[in-house]
Protein backbone atom coordinates (compact mmCIF):
# COMPACT_ATOMS: atom_id res chain seq x y z
CA UNK A 1 0.00 0.00 0.00
CA UNK A 2 1.49 3.28 -0.90
CA UNK A 3 1.16 6.12 1.59
CA UNK A 4 -0.67 8.75 0.15
CA UNK A 5 1.32 11.92 -0.46
CA UNK A 6 1.14 14.64 1.24
CA UNK A 7 1.14 18.37 -0.61
CA UNK A 8 4.19 20.52 0.55
CA UNK A 9 2.84 23.63 2.86
CA UNK A 10 4.61 26.86 1.58
CA UNK A 11 5.96 28.87 4.98
CA UNK A 12 5.00 32.29 4.72
CA UNK A 13 6.26 34.26 8.13
CA UNK A 14 3.91 37.07 9.50
CA UNK A 15 5.35 40.11 8.57
CA UNK A 16 7.26 41.56 11.79
CA UNK A 17 6.56 45.08 10.79
CA UNK A 18 2.84 46.74 11.46
CA UNK A 19 1.22 50.49 11.68
CA UNK A 20 2.38 51.25 15.06
CA UNK A 21 6.27 49.54 14.61
CA UNK A 22 6.11 51.99 11.89
CA UNK A 23 4.62 55.25 14.06
CA UNK A 24 7.08 53.67 17.18
CA UNK A 25 9.91 54.14 14.29
CA UNK A 26 9.04 57.61 13.24
CA UNK A 27 8.36 58.80 16.15
CA UNK A 28 12.04 57.50 17.71
CA UNK A 29 14.00 59.47 14.41
CA UNK A 30 11.82 62.72 15.60
CA UNK A 31 13.48 62.57 18.69
CA UNK A 32 16.75 61.65 17.86
CA UNK A 33 16.67 64.92 15.40
CA UNK A 34 15.54 66.46 17.96
CA UNK A 35 17.90 65.86 20.36
CA UNK A 36 20.64 66.60 18.15
CA UNK A 37 19.41 69.55 16.68
CA UNK A 38 18.96 70.79 19.88
CA UNK A 39 22.75 70.11 20.93
CA UNK A 40 23.62 71.75 18.11
CA UNK A 41 22.15 74.61 18.89
CA UNK A 42 23.14 74.79 22.72
CA UNK A 43 26.73 74.27 21.34
CA UNK A 44 26.06 77.22 19.01
CA UNK A 45 24.30 79.79 22.09
CA UNK A 46 27.13 78.17 24.78
CA UNK A 47 29.72 79.33 22.70
CA UNK A 48 28.27 83.01 21.71
CA UNK A 49 30.21 85.80 23.02
CA UNK A 50 28.07 87.87 25.43
CA UNK A 51 27.49 91.19 24.71
CA UNK A 52 28.40 90.60 21.19
CA UNK A 53 29.37 93.74 19.90
CA UNK A 54 30.78 95.98 22.84
CA UNK A 55 34.02 95.56 22.35
CA UNK A 56 36.42 96.48 25.26
CA UNK A 57 36.85 98.91 27.47
CA UNK A 58 35.44 102.64 26.19
CA UNK A 59 35.26 104.73 29.43
CA UNK A 60 38.33 107.30 29.68
CA UNK A 61 37.64 107.71 32.97
CA UNK A 62 38.80 104.03 33.70
CA UNK A 63 42.55 103.46 34.71
CA UNK A 64 45.11 100.85 34.49
CA UNK A 65 47.57 100.08 37.38
CA UNK A 66 50.79 98.11 37.39
CA UNK A 67 50.79 97.04 40.68
CA UNK A 68 53.29 94.82 43.29
CA UNK A 69 53.80 91.88 41.59
CA UNK A 70 53.14 92.59 37.93
CA UNK A 71 49.30 92.32 38.76
CA UNK A 72 47.37 95.01 36.94
CA UNK A 73 44.40 96.99 38.18
CA UNK A 74 41.62 97.44 35.62
CA UNK A 75 38.97 99.63 36.86
CA UNK A 76 37.40 102.34 37.83
CA UNK A 77 38.28 104.18 41.07
CA UNK A 78 35.25 103.99 42.32
CA UNK A 79 34.50 100.38 41.32
CA UNK A 80 31.74 98.38 43.31
CA UNK A 81 33.27 95.14 43.52
CA UNK A 82 36.94 93.87 42.61
CA UNK A 83 37.74 90.70 41.15
CA UNK A 84 41.21 88.82 40.91
CA UNK A 85 41.21 86.64 37.22
CA UNK A 86 44.23 84.16 36.94
CA UNK A 87 45.23 83.69 33.69
CA UNK A 88 48.57 82.10 30.96
CA UNK A 89 48.36 83.84 28.02
CA UNK A 90 48.44 80.19 25.59
CA UNK A 91 45.67 78.78 28.09
CA UNK A 92 42.62 77.88 25.35
CA UNK A 93 40.34 78.10 28.41
CA UNK A 94 41.20 81.26 29.26
CA UNK A 95 41.10 82.35 25.41
CA UNK A 96 37.22 80.85 25.33
CA UNK A 97 36.67 82.60 28.73
CA UNK A 98 37.70 86.12 26.97
CA UNK A 99 35.66 85.11 23.93
CA UNK A 100 32.66 84.27 25.88
CA UNK A 101 32.41 87.17 28.60
CA UNK A 102 35.16 89.60 27.50
CA UNK A 103 32.83 92.52 26.08
CA UNK A 104 30.43 91.96 29.10
CA UNK A 105 33.06 92.11 31.70
CA UNK A 106 34.18 95.25 29.59
CA UNK A 107 31.07 96.85 29.90
CA UNK A 108 30.90 96.25 33.35
CA UNK A 109 34.70 98.07 34.14
CA UNK A 110 33.09 100.80 31.81
CA UNK A 111 29.92 101.17 34.16
CA UNK A 112 31.64 101.13 37.69
CA UNK A 113 30.26 97.66 38.68
CA UNK A 114 33.47 95.54 38.45
CA UNK A 115 37.45 96.19 38.53
CA UNK A 116 39.49 93.35 37.35
CA UNK A 117 42.77 92.42 39.02
CA UNK A 118 44.75 90.71 36.34
CA UNK A 119 47.30 87.47 37.74
CA UNK A 120 49.67 86.60 34.40
CA UNK A 121 51.10 83.52 34.85
CA UNK A 122 53.33 81.39 32.77
CA UNK A 123 53.02 77.62 33.68
CA UNK A 124 52.92 76.85 29.82
CA UNK A 125 56.10 78.08 28.94
CA UNK A 126 57.14 74.87 28.55
CA UNK A 127 54.29 73.93 25.76
CA UNK A 128 54.99 76.81 23.25
CA UNK A 129 57.28 76.70 20.36
CA UNK A 130 59.60 79.40 21.80
CA UNK A 131 59.57 77.57 25.19
CA UNK A 132 59.21 81.54 26.63
CA UNK A 133 56.14 82.37 25.04
CA UNK A 134 54.09 83.25 27.93
CA UNK A 135 56.75 85.15 29.78
CA UNK A 136 57.14 87.31 26.82
CA UNK A 137 53.27 87.76 26.18
CA UNK A 138 52.85 88.81 30.12
CA UNK A 139 55.41 91.27 29.59
CA UNK A 140 54.40 92.43 26.84
CA UNK A 141 50.81 93.03 28.91
CA UNK A 142 52.88 94.91 31.50
CA UNK A 143 54.52 96.86 28.81
CA UNK A 144 51.27 97.90 27.82
CA UNK A 145 50.07 98.64 31.19
CA UNK A 146 52.51 100.50 32.41
CA UNK A 147 51.66 103.39 30.36
CA UNK A 148 48.57 103.70 32.05
CA UNK A 149 46.20 103.18 28.76
CA UNK A 150 43.24 101.18 29.89
CA UNK A 151 41.41 101.55 27.20
CA UNK A 152 44.79 99.92 25.25
CA UNK A 153 45.54 97.44 27.79
CA UNK A 154 41.70 96.20 27.40
CA UNK A 155 42.20 96.38 23.55
CA UNK A 156 45.85 94.51 23.92
CA UNK A 157 44.45 91.80 26.34
CA UNK A 158 41.66 90.67 24.31
CA UNK A 159 44.32 90.30 20.95
CA UNK A 160 46.17 88.36 23.38
CA UNK A 161 43.46 85.95 24.35
CA UNK A 162 41.79 85.83 20.72
CA UNK A 163 41.82 82.75 18.80
CA UNK A 164 43.00 84.27 15.79
CA UNK A 165 46.28 85.04 17.75
CA UNK A 166 46.81 82.52 20.53
CA UNK A 167 49.43 79.88 19.79
CA UNK A 168 48.17 76.21 20.25
CA UNK A 169 50.12 74.29 23.11
CA UNK A 170 52.94 71.98 21.89
CA UNK A 171 52.36 73.87 17.98
CA UNK A 172 55.10 74.61 15.61
CA UNK A 173 55.17 78.22 16.74
CA UNK A 174 54.32 81.23 18.60
CA UNK A 175 54.62 85.12 18.48
CA UNK A 176 57.96 86.63 18.35
CA UNK A 177 58.79 90.20 20.69
CA UNK A 178 58.29 92.29 17.28
CA UNK A 179 54.98 90.35 16.55
CA UNK A 180 53.56 91.20 20.49
CA UNK A 181 54.47 94.78 19.83
CA UNK A 182 52.77 95.37 16.32
CA UNK A 183 49.71 94.08 18.02
CA UNK A 184 50.38 96.24 21.10
CA UNK A 185 50.65 98.72 18.62
CA UNK A 186 46.91 97.54 16.88
CA UNK A 187 45.46 98.08 20.25
CA UNK A 188 45.45 101.45 20.59
CA UNK A 189 49.25 101.14 22.64
CA UNK A 190 51.92 103.91 22.62
CA UNK A 191 55.17 103.52 20.91
CA UNK A 192 56.78 103.43 24.16
CA UNK A 193 54.81 100.27 25.22
CA UNK A 194 56.09 98.60 21.69
CA UNK A 195 59.22 99.38 21.98
CA UNK A 196 59.46 97.47 25.83
CA UNK A 197 57.80 94.54 24.42
CA UNK A 198 60.25 94.49 21.49
CA UNK A 199 63.40 94.87 23.66
CA UNK A 200 62.56 92.03 26.10
CA UNK A 201 62.67 95.01 28.87
CA UNK A 202 60.50 93.21 31.28
CA UNK A 203 60.91 89.88 30.44
CA UNK A 204 63.00 89.16 33.92
CA UNK A 205 60.32 90.70 35.88
CA UNK A 206 57.52 89.08 34.05
CA UNK A 207 58.70 85.46 35.00
CA UNK A 208 59.33 86.26 38.52
CA UNK A 209 55.84 87.89 38.74
CA UNK A 210 54.17 84.40 37.08
CA UNK A 211 56.17 82.87 39.38
CA UNK A 212 54.17 85.12 42.84
CA UNK A 213 50.62 84.66 40.62
CA UNK A 214 51.38 81.09 40.54
CA UNK A 215 51.64 80.80 44.54
CA UNK A 216 48.69 82.75 44.93
CA UNK A 217 46.52 80.75 42.26
CA UNK A 218 47.43 77.66 44.50
CA UNK A 219 46.18 79.69 48.12
CA UNK A 220 42.69 80.64 46.40
CA UNK A 221 42.22 76.97 45.99
CA UNK A 222 41.95 77.06 42.53
CA UNK A 223 42.95 74.02 40.65
CA UNK A 224 44.09 75.38 37.46
CA UNK A 225 43.21 78.78 34.62
CA UNK A 226 40.82 80.48 34.25
CA UNK A 227 40.25 81.45 37.59
CA UNK A 228 38.10 84.09 39.29
CA UNK A 229 38.04 85.24 42.48
CA UNK A 230 35.65 87.53 44.29
CA UNK A 231 35.99 88.30 48.09
CA UNK A 232 37.67 84.64 48.41
CA UNK A 233 35.64 82.50 46.95
CA UNK A 234 36.31 80.89 43.15
CA UNK A 235 33.55 81.25 40.99
CA UNK A 236 33.04 79.12 38.61
CA UNK A 237 31.92 80.81 35.08
CA UNK A 238 31.60 78.30 32.91
CA UNK A 239 28.94 76.93 35.58
CA UNK A 240 27.25 80.03 35.85
CA UNK A 241 26.87 82.64 33.06
CA UNK A 242 25.10 85.27 34.86
CA UNK A 243 28.25 85.43 37.21
CA UNK A 244 29.25 88.82 35.84
CA UNK A 245 25.59 90.23 36.77
CA UNK A 246 25.67 88.42 40.35
CA UNK A 247 28.59 90.62 41.28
Amino acid sequence: VSAKKVKPVKYSPEPTSSKSTFILGGIAVVIIAVLVIGGVLWQAESGKSRNEGYGGVQNTAVQVTLEDNGVTLLGLPDAATTIDLFEDPMCPYCGELEHKYGQELAQAIDDGRVAVRFHMLAFLDQLSASGDYSTRAVAAAQCVAETGDAIAYSAFHAALMSPDNQPAERGSSDHTNDDLAQMARDAGASEDAARCIADGTRVEQAAADAEVGRQALAATGATGTPAVVHDGTVIDPFGNENWIAEL
